[in-house]
């Protein structure tokens, strides 16, 4: 190398800084436990069964406000829908062990009854247009008006009654027709269209009641003892099968160990008479 080479080099040293020793990043060492420790897996947990996992899950439970609420609503729903169907089994039972002859029978009384108050429809309308174009309305008003008052001094006991129906006797050697039984056949008679009814002699109205008297009934506070006799005014071919109907009168008081015998007739006479009584405190509006 020629001199005015090694001065241009030097030069060249003297711009240039000089070079910085390579320094190694400093490598963080673990500890040896740390190291230890980290390289080595804890200890992994069981793991959980499915079975488990849903225990877990669903308990303790977590209910919340709006979904008690909707469980209670839901309870009461459950409740009402289950007492409803109860109470309609047991009301049909009767009628699922019916025979055919039986139900045929109880659809021509339901028939019957409408038929009957299909009559009276018309009966009401006839007296409407006949006093309308009566060309004396005044005497028309007075029949209509004397024939309704008969009419209701039937229903009332306050007049004597007499046309087609039937005798029924309950003869009770036993000892265990009660009140509310006799109670049931009236009901049952006069749903199925009776005008009049008498018992052993008392008329039976509107405001009759019946209690147990030792080993007896009294009717409106009259004692009456067996055997029961009910004098009944109206159509045979309805009172009849409604006392025997499956479930009714008849089977019950024959579970009872009594004996009920049903006789039809032409003319039954309801003469027991109740006298009439001016009400307390009900007065006629037309006053």
């Amino acid at each position: 190398m020629s001199d005015k080479d090694e001065a241009a080099e030097n030069r060249l040293r003297k711009k240039l800084p000089e070079e910085l020793p390579a320094v190694a990043e400093p490598t963080e060492e673990k500890p040896a436990e740390e190291a230890s420790a980290g390289d080595t897996p804890a200890a992994a947990e069981p793991e959980l069964t499915g079975r488990q996992r849903l225990v877990q899950g669903i308990w303790p439970p977590r209910v919340t406000r709006a979904q008690l609420i909707v469980a209670l609503l839901l309870f009461g729903l459950g409740f009402g829908l289950a007492v409803q169907v109860a109470s309609n089994s047991d009301g049909d039972s009767a009628l699922r062990g019916a025979r055919q002859e039986d139900l045929v029978r109880i659809l021509d009384e339901l028939d019957d009854r409408t038929q009957r108050l299909e009559d009276e429809k018309q009966g009401l309308e006839k007296q409407r247009d006949e006093l309308e174009n009566s060309s004396d309305q005044a005497e028309e008003a007075r029949k209509q008006t004397l024939e309704k008052e008969r009419q209701l001094g039937i229903l009332a006991g306050t007049v004597a009654a007499q046309g087609p129906g039937i005798t029924v006797t309950i003869d009770d050697t036993k000892g265990t027709v009660e009140a509310d039984m006799l109670l049931d056949a009236i009901q049952e008679l006069r749903a199925a269209g009776a005008e009049a009814i008498q018992v052993n002699g008392v008329r039976v109205v509107a405001g009759t009641y019946l209690t147990d008297s030792g080993n007896s009934v009294s009717v409106d506070g009259n004692k009456i003892n067996a055997p029961y006799r009910f004098k009944v005014i109206g159509k045979p071919q309805d009172l009849e099968p409604a006392l025997n109907i499956p479930g009714g009168v008849v089977q019950t008081l024959e579970k009872e160990q009594a004996t009920v015998t049903v006789e039809r007739s032409g003319k039954i006479v309801v003469d027991a008479l109740r006298a009439a009584k001016r009400p307390d405190y009900a007065r006629s509006s037309s006053q």
